[in-house]
């Protein structure tokens, strides 16, 4: 198995919950440590890890929603396709799909993209 560089790991209230919302989302059990709850998920090399709450990383008080201040983007190949199957899933969306427009250097680059929160609150933004 081929680990990403930067994988991250998220702490989640209920693992089952968790776990049944990444599948939904088209993610991929890859292994689990169950004594643990302990997920990690993989969805076309987007990777993510997933823990029930065991007080060995928290930084501080954990309240809802998790993750203020962060959204996690990942690449789909078909941006629009994969909004489409998970409206048909009934997935709530944080942003439905839209284009921004965002300068890097002097090239403005398009992206196609939206965001879903997941069930303690983090943002996942998936993009082109």
């Amino acid at each position: 198995m081929k680990f990403n560089k930067l994988i991250p790991e998220l702490s989640v209230t209920d693992i089952e919950k968790s776990k049944e919302f990444y599948l939904k989302l088209g993610f991929k059990i890859m292994y689990e440590r169950k004594d643990d709850k302990f997920c990690f998920l993989e969805m076309k090399g987007n990777q993510l890890m997933i823990e029930e709450i065991n007080d060995n990383w928290n930084t501080g008080i954990l309240e809802y929603p998790f993750g203020r201040g962060i959204n996690i983007s990942m690449t789909v190949s078909n941006v629009k396709k994969y909004y489409e199957n998970l409206k048909s899933k009934n997935i709530s969306f944080f942003k439905e799909l839209m284009i921004n427009k965002y300068k890097v250097n002097e090239i403005i680059y398009e992206d196609i993209e939206f965001l879903v929160q997941d069930p303690d609150g983090y943002l996942l933004r998936f993009n082109n």
